[in-house]
């Protein structure tokens, strides 16, 4: 007679440590690369005006990333635990620190970022077939106010679908999700060194080198950058050293966000073998790899496209238009499916990242109790379907942009949270890199397998870098920074309302 398997109680499963150090860097890696290095080059490019600063841009978010990836490292050799940044917020500061983050990151740093990945994915599989279109209706507009409707188009049903696939294959277990991020993040990683090489050493061409070359640090035709706030000044790259440095500032916005995401590893810790050893290496490896790849694809760019064509590119596709030089009509169709594979792979890795922090913030009373507890594939489903059904919803509502001639246009309203949302995100970094000085002193003890790079110049760089570039943002981008605060401070009231009627789940 065959013996029953008795399943281990909900209270007592576990996280399975699957993730070895490959793993770990194809997710730090795979959930950076999304669809921003092909989009964001044509905005920096008409703000600082010069093939040079372009370049130096994207060099400064790469200091600014590896910097605080080789900072994260320490902390997360220290704590290995699911959460990630939400526990280093946590332990350095309080626990209000640290929910926070991990409500602003479900409201919308994380499941914002999933929702416009996922109709990236859906915008560039309408290259293929007009099926897929932002105008082909299934529900119509509805109007909810002057400048917000909610609809139901067949590229935003693709984005949903998208979500919910994905989703699930990631309530089934730790193997099949990172067979996923693996498979995904080789083929895109490979089609960027693919457009490197083309662009670097075989379709450079003579007019975009001596265009882009010959007056390398001088910016030309570059964007005025007005402010939001009626007693600052506008200021352009063609002004001179202070509008030059405010524009790289400004620049930072773009480069920053496609860069971004490389701390999910650490929301995974509990899932990571070694995790003292491989999380810092993976944090490394992974966002060298993907800054050195961004570097040189923006070298790429400038190979084979003048400055003015980046700058000009149509819908802001710069990866596309690089393409159709090489290779004629062929060229969107090429890009199309690389963003498709990079978009897929990087929504795979956000949506398996986010849920740990839930999970975790559930554990200490401060989110829902069901997300607390793990599935028979020990992953926290309840918390994966959670985020998946607010990350869908943040696709249906549109805002509404009407014309002097009565044209009406919509866009995606978790585009301006994204916006709103990038100030608060460098908050929270600068927090938890300040959070290691205060570690240093509040537990000079406790077991530090690796120790920050150096500590304590490169952290404190990161914090007047990043400080610098938030000032800038607050006094020329204040329509996008001030709600990014609001947002975040939202998270106040529903903290001690969580504190008043949550109660600590137990461990699982």
């Amino acid at each position: 007679m065959a013996t029953a398997i008795t399943e281990a109680p909900v209270a007592e499963r576990k996280f399975v440590r699957g993730l070895g150090l490959l793993d770990s860097t194809m997710l730090v890696a795979g959930s950076m690369i999304g669809s921003g290095i092909f989009i964001v080059s044509a905005d920096i490019a008409r703000l600082v005006g010069a093939a040079g600063w372009l370049l130096v841009v994207w060099v400064v978010t790469g200091v600014l990333t590896i910097v605080a990836a080789l900072t994260y490292g320490e902390l997360a050799a220290m704590m290995p635990k699911a959460g990630g940044q939400y526990v280093y917020l946590r332990e350095a500061y309080s626990p209000l620190w640290g929910f926070l983050y991990g409500w602003t990151l479900f409201l919308v740093i994380q499941t914002g970022t999933i929702a416009a990945v996922a109709v990236a994915f859906a915008r560039f599989l309408g290259v293929f077939t007009d099926a897929v279109s932002p105008t082909q209706w299934i529900v119509p507009p509805i109007i909810l106010s002057q400048r917000y409707a909610i609809s139901l188009s067949t590229q935003q049903l693709v984005a949903i679908v998208i979500i919910v696939l994905l989703t699930f294959v990631n309530t089934r277990g730790l193997q099949l999700g990172k067979l996923i991020q693996n498979v995904f993040t080789s083929a895109k990683t490979l089609s960027l060194i693919a457009l490197v090489v083309l662009g670097i050493f075989v379709a450079r061409n003579a007019d975009a080198l001596h265009a882009n070359f010959t007056n390398f640090w001088t910016p030309t035709a570059a964007s005025p950058i007005t402010s939001d706030l009626p007693f600052v000044g506008a200021v352009s790259a063609m002004g001179g050293a202070l509008g030059l440095l405010i524009a790289i500032c400004v620049g930072q916005v773009g480069s920053l966000f496609s860069a971004d995401a490389w701390n999910n590893i650490t929301f995974t810790a509990g899932e990571v073998r070694e995790p003292r050893r491989n999380i810092p290496l993976s944090l490394l490896f992974g966002t060298g790899l993907v800054i050195t790849l961004y570097l040189l694809a923006n070298v790429a760019y400038l190979c084979v496209l003048p400055l003015d064509k980046i700058q000009h590119a149509p819908d802001d596709r710069v990866g596309t238009a690089a393409m159709e030089v090489m290779f004629g009509g062929a060229g969107a169709g090429i890009m199309a499916v690389a963003i498709m594979i990079s978009t897929f792979g990087c929504c795979n890795g956000l949506i398996l990242a986010g849920a740990r922090v839930y999970y975790a913030m559930a554990q200490d009373g401060l989110f829902f109790k069901a997300t607390a507890r793990l599935n028979s594939k020990h992953v926290p489903a309840i918390a994966l379907v959670l985020q998946g059904i607010w990350t869908a919803l943040l696709v249906l509502p549109r805002t509404r942009n009407v014309s002097a001639s009565g044209a009406v246009t919509y866009g995606n309203l978790y585009s301006n949270l994204l916006d709103y949302i990038i100030f608060a995100a460098l908050i929270f970094y600068v927090l938890t890199i300040a959070g290691l000085f205060v570690l240093r002193r509040k537990r000079p003890d406790a077991e530090r397998p690796y120790r920050a790079l150096g500590y304590p110049i490169l952290p404190v760089l990161y914090i007047v870098g990043a400080t610098a570039i938030m000032l800038v943002l607050l006094a020329y981008r204040a329509q996008t920074t001030w709600p990014g605060l609001v947002i975040v401070l939202s998270g106040v009231p529903i903290y001690f309302l969580w504190k008043f009627f949550g109660t600590k789940s137990p461990a699982a």
